[in-house]
This record gives C-alpha cells, sequence and structure tokens, in this order.
C-alpha cells in the first residue's frame, strides 16, 4: 500500500534538497579554488582571484616538490602514518575481539579504561607526553650516549597509535559485538583455535568497520601538526608534511609565491581525496552496519 505524498512532504524534502546542495557549494568551492590556484602564475594572484587560470602551470609542483622539500616532508609522512596504522591495527583489533566476545576478570574495568580515554584530547596531553620523552632521552644520553625518543619517526608513530587507540577499540568493540557466535562456535567445531578464528572468520567479517576506522585515523595521522611540530621540533629533515606544509606557507607568503604555497596545499589534500574516493563505499558500510544487531 503507497500513501501518496503531502504538500508538506514536498516542501520538506524540497528544503533538505537544498541545504545539501549549499553544504555541497560550501565544501565544493573552496576545494576547487585551491586546486585552480594551484596552476596559476603569480602574476595572476593579483587581479580577479575568481578567474580562471590563463595557463596550467605545473612547475608550482615542481617547485614545491623539490626546492620546498615537500616531496621528503610527504615520505615522512606516508611513513609515520603506515607505521601508525600497522601498529594501531595490531593492538587494536585483538583487544577489541577480547572485550567483546570473552567475559573475563577485569574486563569490564579495561573497559572502562578504554571509555575514558575518549575523553582526554590529546592536545592538552602533549606537552606532558614531551617533558616524558625528553626525561627518557635525558636518561638514555646519560647511560648509552645517545636519544631515541624525540625526533624519531618510529616513537611518533608510536604516540599517534596510543592516542587512537581507545576511539578504535571502543569502535571496533561495538562492531564486533553485533556478530553472532554462531561463525566461532562452527570454527571450533573444525579445530580452529581462538586466534584462527578471529583472524579468518570475524575478522573477514568486520571488513567495512576496519576501514572505517582506517580511513578515520589515516585523516588523523596524516593531518596531525601539534604532536609532530612537538616531538620533532628539532629535526629538520623528518618533520612530517602538515608541519612542512606551514614552513613553506610561511616561506611563500614572505616571497609573494603563491601558487607554490597552493601546490602545497594540493600535494597535502590529494591522497586524502584518493583514499576516500577509493574506499568511499565501504566507509558508509562501515559506519551504518555497527548499528544493526545480528
Amino acid at each position: 500500500m503507497t500513501t501518496k505524498k503531502t504538500s508538506g512532504d514536498r516542501l520538506y524534502q524540497v528544503f533538505i534538497y537544498v541545504v545539501l546542495a549549499m553544504l555541497a557549494i560550501v565544501i565544493i568551492v573552496p576545494v576547487a579554488w585551491v586546486f585552480l590556484a594551484s596552476v596559476k602564475q603569480n602574476s595572476e594572484f593579483y587581479g580577479n582571484p575568481w578567474t580562471l587560470p590563463a595557463s596550467f602551470y605545473w612547475q608550482n609542483f615542481v617547485d614545491a616538490w623539490n626546492a620546498a622539500s615537500m616531496g621528503s616532508y610527504m615520505l615522512n609522512s606516508a611513513l609515520v602514518t603506515a607505521l601508525s596504522l600497522a601498529i594501531l591495527l595490531v593492538v587494536a583489533l585483538p583487544a577489541a575481539y577480547c572485550l567483546s566476545r570473552f567475559r573475563f576478570r577485569g574486563g569490564r574495568f579495561l573497559n572502562v579504561c578504554f571509555m575514558a580515554g575518549l575523553f582526554i584530547n590529546v592536545n592538552y596531553i602533549v606537552v606532558p607526553i614531551f617533558l616524558m620523552m625528553r626525561d627518557w632521552d635525558s636518561w638514555m644520553n646519560y647511560f648509552f650516549g645517545k636519544t631515541i625518543f624525540l625526533n624519531n619517526l618510529f616513537m611518533l608513530a608510536i604516540v599517534y597509535a596510543a592516542t587512537a587507540l581507545p576511539f578504535t577499540v571502543y569502535l571496533l568493540s561495538g562492531y564486533f559485538a553485533t556478530l553472532p557466535h554462531d561463525f566461532e562456535e562452527a570454527a571450533y567445531i573444525d579445530g580452529a583455535g581462538y586466534g584462527q578464528a578471529m583472524i579468518r572468520v570475524i575478522f573477514p567479517m568486520a571488513q567495512p568497520s576496519i576501514i572505517t576506522i582506517i580511513l578515520f585515523n589515516f585523516l588523523s595521522f596524516w593531518n596531525e601538526y601539534i604532536i609532530s611540530m612537538t616531538l620533532m621540533s628539532s629535526s629538520t629533515g623528518q618533520k612530517t608534511l602538515p608541519v612542512g606544509l606551514l614552513n613553506l606557507m610561511q616561506g611563500q607568503q614572505s616571497k609573494a609565491e603563491f601558487g607554490i604555497m597552493y601546490a602545497g596545499l594540493v600535494l597535502v589534500m590529494l591522497p586524502t581525496l584518493i583514499l576516500y574516493m577509493c574506499v568511499q563505499k565501504k566507509l558508509t558500510q562501515g559506519m551504518t552496519v555497527g548499528g544493526l544487531k545480528g
């Protein structure tokens, strides 16, 4: 049986479409403007900012990549992001699986600890983290004559993974809890152990949720600035892309080379846009299916 739409329903639908169109314009126009500005020559910035570029001046990207060392910064960010995601998944997936699928002594306390971590803003504790790692480096330098905690990309990746752990475990635990136990029990009957059932049965079923947390954390790690700036303050060759981008913007503004500055912005945005387009379908599934009861 179908219900006929009233004029109020149509008006509400039109209102929703108008709001969505306005939101799309607010998001798309600045992004498109940055892409167009990245291929303009310097002289074109002193006229109407909304004019199209006379030609595609790709030299801005070459200068941003080589002269401004954006290639080195991007490589550092890619390395740190990949290491952070690998460490995070290795720790968070088994932790979320155990907390959501098993009942054991201390499990509720661990759940409370992870929940409490959701309310801690890492920007508020970055200074204590820096002071703690500085003291550890002083101790290492005193006994071994070298430092390993500050200005180290691997240690930065560990800090990134640790700060993202509460949210990741919370999201994965909520999804794992919705999966039925029948599949695991069938795997146990076939002779699989707990680890095999987790890796071969549960993780493939949780693929949409896993892709969701990978994308969220990738965006967080790739665009993170405060922790990287604090923990990598003395290293010029190991700065990540957001820190390098800020240095580029400050330098190019003083030189009035705006094309190179916007080319650097495009280099930062492009990997996230490509990743989102590749996993957009899985991301939508992961955000909706976790709320369904199995």
